[in-house]
């Protein structure tokens, strides 16, 4: 029998409801399973539709003026068919949902509280039948399309983003565990002057929610943004955390020269890992067209835009699984958990489609990203700036991976290296507004004119491997275009 302080606190703030809500019921005894099945299914779908993260059910309260009176329901022995009555009740319910009867010692009265987590990807069913809840009925939702059009409504904007890292915290364990000032500082609002207004500008963003009896929630959202600790956290937000490995060679039997796995939130420390990535790469002198006496061996902004972008895209319900960067001598690693949800080979012109939307939108505002679907442009933009070779993007099992290259002479670039440079090129003068030629290619390359027939050759196997395409076959010189335009 639990007497835990959150589980009080929510009978506490349940009982002061003028009358029973669509997310909230009390029963006295009544301990039908098929009843209870339906009020699972209900609940859950009516709390999504109320934008409550949980529906309830107290066993124990009377109904009329919500008086603590006790039960002598038992869930923990009640049968069903002869079966557990938790186990006969999530055989029947779909999707699998995680509720939980808590037994309750309310101030000397014996309660039980049924937590109910809201629908998540689609209706809750019971029997194969979805429930809701209106006044006091729990009627099938298929009988209220109007109900069911609400829900959908409610269910396709939930993402990873809005669930809870960390429940039922005082004002001062909230603002301990977040740094609120580097919120403030990088979405350019002022500071307020007392914590109700610095409360309200991160609920505002979601980074936290009120929970029970006058406490907090903090988001996944404002944990893996804006922790100053992410082990702060469970291992599901902890395990999010960026690491960065550098390696004396070539691969990763090398030695270990660098390792670095972030604590603080991404937003938070997002302009330290750039930082510290920068101040260990060598230096080159002399890169092509780019000429600086002192410019890193990779093109800041591309490293920028793609640690972003494995940040943005990942998929955060990939366990024990975060942002991953790797530093060989001649080259750099990007990856991030979960399959694309574009074709990598479309990257450059198709319109991103983010998993963390929310995430997405606060790392644009503050400036850590560029706007939405220029991040892949700017990228190649400095790669052939500096005529490095073509970034590499690619899936890998589960994950993502981008692959930067160290300079290397055209000479010395492979076969498929120089059809995928082509290919970026063709597509990156496409998106601008261009075409490519054969000219603009040798310029890319830093082929000599006199040597042009070369850019020929690369044009003819780009073709030949279905990448790109005359832009208009009765005018050859009017340049090519990629094969998607």
């Amino acid at each position: 029998m639990t007497t835990d302080p959150r589980t009080l606190a929510i009978i506490n703030d349940l009982r002061k409801l003028p009358a029973e809500a669509p997310w909230a019921e009390f029963k006295e005894n009544n301990p039908d399973g098929q009843m209870i099945g339906k009020l699972i299914s209900a609940l859950s779908n009516s709390a999504r539709v109320a934008d409550q993260h949980f529906g309830y059910v107290v066993w124990g309260v009377r109904d009329g003026d919500h008086s603590a009176i006790g039960t002598t329901f038992e869930p923990g022995t009640r049968k069903e068919n002869g079966q557990p009555l938790d186990l006969w009740l999530a055989q029947r319910l779909q999707p699998a949902i995680d509720f939980k009867f808590e037994t309750v010692d309310y101030h000397g009265t014996r309660l039980i509280l049924l937590t109910i987590p809201a629908a998540m990807t689609a209706p809750v069913e019971f029997d194969r039948s979805a429930y809701i809840r209106i006044g006091s009925a729990t009627p099938r939702l298929s009988e209220h399309p109007e109900r069911l059009r609400a829900l959908w409504a409610k269910l396709q904007p939930y993402a990873w983003e809005t669930g809870i890292a960390a429940q039922f915290l005082t004002g001062d364990q909230v603002l301990a565990r977040l740094d609120y000032a580097s919120y403030f500082d990088l979405t350019a609002q002022p500071l307020p002057d007392n914590r109700a207004g610095i409360f309200d500008r991160l609920l505002a963003d979601r980074l936290v929610q009120q929970d029970a009896g006058g406490h907090w929630n903090i988001t996944n959202l404002g944990a893996v943004l804006f922790a100053k600790r992410l082990s702060d956290f469970a291992p599901a937000i902890a395990r999010k955390a960026v690491r960065f490995v550098a390696y004396d060679g070539m691969s990763r039997a090398n030695t270990v020269t660098h390792r670095q796995d972030g604590q603080r939130g991404y937003a938070a420390g997002f302009k330290g890992l750039v930082d510290y990535i920068d101040g260990l790469l060598p230096r080159n002198e002399h890169i092509g067209k780019a000429f600086r006496e002192d410019r890193p061996l990779y093109p800041s902004i591309a490293i920028r835009e793609l640690v972003a972008n494995a940040l943005i895209h990942q998929d955060m319900t990939v366990g024990g699984a975060g942002p991953l960067i790797e530093l060989f001598a001649d080259r750099m690693e990007i990856t991030n958990p979960g399959q694309p949800l574009v074709s990598p080979d479309r990257f450059l012109d198709l319109p991103p489609r983010s998993r963390n939307e929310a995430l997405a939108s606060l790392m644009r505002r503050m400036r850590l990203c560029e706007e939405q679907g220029t991040g892949i442009d700017k990228v190649i933009f400095a790669v052939e700036l500096h005529q490095l070779p073509p970034p590499d993007f690619r899936t890998e099992g589960d994950a993502v991976r981008a692959v930067l290259f160290a300079p290397r002479r055209f000479a010395e670039m492979t076969p498929e290296e120089r059809i995928r440079a082509c290919y970026q090129h063709a597509a990156l003068k496409f998106v601008s507004g261009q075409r490519m030629k054969n000219s603009t290619l040798c310029e890319r390359f830093g082929i000599d004119p006199k040597n042009a027939s070369q850019a020929s050759v690369i044009i003819g196997q780009c073709q030949k491997a279905g990448l790109i395409r005359p832009a208009d076959p009765t005018h050859p010189r009017a340049g090519y275009v990629p094969f998607w335009a």
